[in-house]
Order: C-alpha cells, then sequence, then structure tokens
C-alpha cells in the first residue's frame, strides 16, 4: 500500500515548480466523453478540496491516498459540476477513511454516462512513447486560483524512466520506477495537477495510472475491494 507520506512526496513531481495538478494547455473535453470519470468534493476541518478519480466497481471508487478528509462526496456522470443534478450524474457519500479506495454509501448505476473502465493487468508496463490523456477539473494556468466548471483534457506522452532518474535532486529524488510513471510533452510544460489528483492516466482505454502506477497495486486493490464487499 502506497502510504501517505509518499502520495504526498509523489504529488510534487508531476510537474516541477508548478503546484500539483494544472492541466496546461488543455481543452475542454467532449462532454459525457468519459463516463468513468469522478469528480469527489472533500472536506477536512474547514477546508474544501477537490480530487478526481474513476469507479472500479459500482460502490468503489479509486483516487489518490491525499484526497481524504471527514466527509467526501463523489459525482459521477459530471461534466459541467455547477450544474443541478439531473439524470446523467449521480451523487453520492462515500466512507472517507479508507486511502486510495472510496467505498461509496451506495452502488452507483452504470449507464451511458457512468460507467468504469479497465484496470491494467498485475505489473504490466507502458511503453515510453505511449501517447496518453488524463483529465480533470484543477486549474488550467499556473498563474490562476481559479478552477474551471467544465471537464478539462489533455494529450500526455510516456517518458522513460532514466528520463527522471537523471532529475534525481529536488522534487525528484523520490522517484520509483517501479511504483511511479513519469509522463507529460517533452516539448512542453503539460502536465496534470492540483485538483486533478486521482484522476487516471488512460492509455489504451486502461486506467494504467494516477501517476502512481496502479499495475503494481492489482492485487492490493482487489485484495481491499474483496473485503470490503458487504
Amino acid at each position: 500500500m502506497v502510504t501517505r507520506e509518499l502520495q504526498r512526496r509523489w504529488d510534487s513531481l508531476h510537474q516541477p515548480g508548478l503546484p500539483p495538478g494544472e492541466i496546461i494547455r488543455g481543452q475542454e473535453a467532449q462532454p459525457h466523453s468519459r463516463p468513468h470519470m469522478a469528480y469527489l468534493d472533500t472536506l477536512d476541518a474547514d477546508e474544501k478540496s477537490r480530487c478526481g478519480g474513476f469507479p472500479v466497481l459500482e460502490n468503489f471508487v479509486l483516487t489518490a491516498a491525499h484526497c481524504n478528509g471527514r466527509k467526501i462526496t463523489v459525482s459521477l456522470g459530471a461534466h459541467n459540476i455547477k450544474q443541478k443534478l439531473n439524470m446523467k450524474r449521480q451523487k453520492l457519500p462515500c466512507d472517507p477513511n479508507i486511502d486510495h479506495v472510496s467505498q461509496l454509501a451506495k452502488r452507483a448505476k452504470f449507464n451511458t454516462w457512468v460507467g468504469t473502465i479497465a484496470l491494467p493487468r498485475a505489473k504490466e508496463i507502458v511503453k515510453p512513447g505511449t501517447l496518453c490523456s488524463v483529465a480533470g477539473w484543477g486549474r488550467t494556468s499556473p498563474e490562476s486560483e481559479s478552477t474551471p466548471t467544465k471537464l478539462q483534457e489533455v494529450d500526455v506522452v510516456v517518458m522513460k524512466d532514466a528520463k527522471c532518474l537523471r532529475k534525481r535532486n529536488g522534487t525528484y529524488q523520490y522517484y520509483k520506477s517501479s511504483t511511479m510513471m513519469y509522463v507529460g510533452d517533452p516539448k512542453m510544460n503539460e502536465n496534470y495537477a492540483k485538483g486533478d489528483s486521482g484522476g487516471p492516466l488512460v492509455c489504451e482505454k486502461t486506467a494504467q495510472a494516477v501517476y502512481t502506477r496502479v499495475s503494481t497495486f492489482i492485487p492490493w486493490i482487489q485484495e481491499t475491494m474483496r473485503r470490503l464487499q458487504p
């Protein structure tokens, strides 16, 4: 299991010099083109935050370990998070006490607008150069504190581990290739960060990472869901 401390360290790795979570030079996603996307509203003490995630079963949503709080509400089937609830959108409370895997208070209803996405095989490796994508409702500019109301997306490329390992100082010193993935655009500073934390890195219709390499933790994810099933 990934510890909170490791997750906090990893959160700082996505883009040097920028807070974790922005989609830079991204674009608005086609409405409801990503039925696997979940929007998490978290409340801890008096502090509110937002995260991404994705359902892996009708009653489990996978997200980042730091996306926690004493109250968590998951919205499924959302595109514009400011719109009132409608037939496409489901809003469900969940158990706030489990890292990474959030158990919904009741089962979601999978349909055209709400669905899951395939998990990778255990220890599956994505080749460098693979084009992937990430989406979320986080900030779209490092200069602005405002966040979009509509789902944004951006394409990224899986990089060679060696490229990150060469930067073993500063924010890259905690990089571990067996449990992490290094992605971005080699020509631009496009990446995901604050507010998109927990959303899946999608490669060939598979949720390969939350920038923590999901395939490494498949046995733990499966065991956690099995243990928590009623």
